[in-house]
């Protein structure tokens, strides 16, 4: 349980309470919100899915846990108390649903805020028309927008947009990382200028469309050659979520047997072990999955690759690391949006093999 100090101070829950990606693209607005004088104490409604990431994360001063949509009355009810008791002075939900609304309201919430969508919308005093629907901002942005109007509904002052990391790290966590993850898997630590470290996560978590390990062979393949044309020696890192190891398993067979430097990272010790080991990536290749927006709240490099339909375009999930460190790939207009064999592969691994080139090339001249 984290500090619950709160003397002076606005008592604010936020509650992003669905997808591991989606509670990624809340820590942008969490830090917004910690950002402000006098920092206000957050409480995070999380389910127990995200709860060990919400525990981890600096913008988050405690946690409830929501049972979920399909607990029962009397969890419901026990929830219900828990938030009626903590004494809160706002509500900021920045993802609208009937029965978080309905807690709030019940709850005695006094500010309570939520982007302007469905009925949901009913048990809010205050609500912000977004139209996010339209997929013209990220949602980190759109997130990031709704603290700010609920600090300016609080009259705090709002405070300048934050830069990334949004996840700060010690500045030694990624040799220590690479030093823990190479012992690990038996490789060499070797942190010189030529040895990019490349995470590769085929899985999709089963809610992304995403390339099929096939692609994701050839892709590093074309990437690996035209890196080691550049004197560069990647050691690709596959990862996998619960349920991905025969996946993960497969395509690193498949590296390897192409003479890719190529290992699985072993399952850790949960969720947070798992954001850990990403910060010693030069390079996070995935779909748009949970772990492409850990790894950018990390700052790390990240190449994406998207379906094109409006509710899942590259910008509506962009990830939350600086611009130069983020590549975003979709199917072209004049093909399916969710064809993602019409991404153009070679030339998707040419940007990726050249940023990774460029940035090797950077650190090698300062």
């Amino acid at each position: 349980m984290k500090n619950t100090q709160t003397a002076g101070h606005s008592k604010i829950l936020v509650v992003r309470n669905d997808k591991l990606g989606d509670f990624m693209l809340a820590w942008p607005a969490l830090a917004t919100l910690k950002a402000a004088t006098p920092k206000p104490h957050i409480t995070a409604l999380v389910p127990n899915y995200t709860a060990a990431l919400a525990r981890a994360c600096p913008w988050i001063d405690d946690i409830i846990l929501d049972p979920g949509d399909q607990a029962d009355t009397e969890a419901q009810r026990r929830l219900r108390h828990e938030v009626a008791g903590r004494g809160f002075d706002a509500l900021l939900t920045l993802f609208s649903t009937p029965r978080i609304g309905w807690l709030g309201w019940r709850s005695g919430i006094r500010l309570r805020l939520a982007p302007a969508t469905k009925w949901a919308q009913l048990f809010y005093n205050r609500r912000i028309t977004q139209r996010r629907s339209r997929s013209l901002k990220p949602e980190y942005i759109y997130n990031i927008e709704l603290a700010e109007a609920l600090l300016s509904e609080l009259g705090m002052a709002v405070p300048e947009r934050l830069a990334p990391p949004y996840w700060p790290m010690a500045e030694d966590q990624y040799k220590r990382q690479r030093r823990a993850i190479a012992q690990t898997l038996g490789i060499s630590a070797d942190d010189s200028s030529d040895t990019p470290w490349i995470y590769l996560h085929p899985g999709s978590g089963g809610s992304a469309v995403n390339l099929t390990p096939r692609a994701y062979a050839l892709l590093a393949q074309d990437v690996d050659g035209r890196c080691r044309s550049a004197g560069l020696t990647p050691h690709w890192i596959i990862t996998s979520g619960p349920g991905e190891e025969a996946i993960a398993d497969s395509l690193c067979r498949t590296l390897r047997d192409c003479h890719l430097e190529a290992c699985r990272l072993p399952p850790g010790s949960g969720i947070v072990t798992f954001a850990h080991q990403l910060s010693a990536a030069d390079l996070f290749i995935a779909g748009s999955t949970g772990p492409l927006h850990i790894a950018a709240c990390l700052d790390r490099p990240t190449a994406g690759f998207y379906p094109s339909r409006r509710s899942a375009t590259p910008l509506r999930w962009q990830t939350c690391n600086q611009a130069a460190h983020r590549l975003a790939f979709c199917p072209p207009t004049d093909a399916h949006e969710a064809d993602m064999t019409a991404i153009d592969l070679p030339a998707a691994a040419t940007q990726i093999a050249q940023q990774l080139i460029d940035t090797f090339n950077q650190e090698t001249s300062e």
